[in-house]
């Protein structure tokens, strides 16, 4: 299915971020389900990985690789964000209605 931001911001009931994951909560405006979806907090293009070999031989670069790399969690515009990326990954419980020009809960 492919999906963009600006589809997804009508559904989009709650966002919780803390230091490991952001939570998205997405609830169906025609059903008032309600699914929830749990990812890493971490850029949407993958993993920041650091060997131990880069943490021990150039800690300051890891260091500002690891904490200053951006990360964007929501955007209209933006079709690479974190809250997208969870969206994708519940989006099988949902579907597209272009008479109601949102998403539809159906399981």
């Amino acid at each position: 299915m492919q999906v963009d931001n600006r589809n997804i911001f009508s559904i989009l009931e709650f966002v919780k971020v803390d230091s490991f994951s952001v939570v998205c909560h997405f609830r169906c405006n025609e059903t008032g389900k309600r699914v929830v979806s749990s990812v890493a907090f971490e850029p949407y293009d993958g993993k920041i990985e650091l060997t131990w070999l880069d943490i021990v031989l150039r800690p300051f670069d890891s260091y500002q690789r690891y904490y200053h790399t951006p990360i964007t969690i929501y955007a209209q515009d933006i079709h690479h964000t974190i809250v997208l990326k969870a969206f994708e990954k519940v989006s099988h419980h949902f579907r597209w209605s272009g008479e109601k020009n949102s998403y539809i809960y159906i399981r």
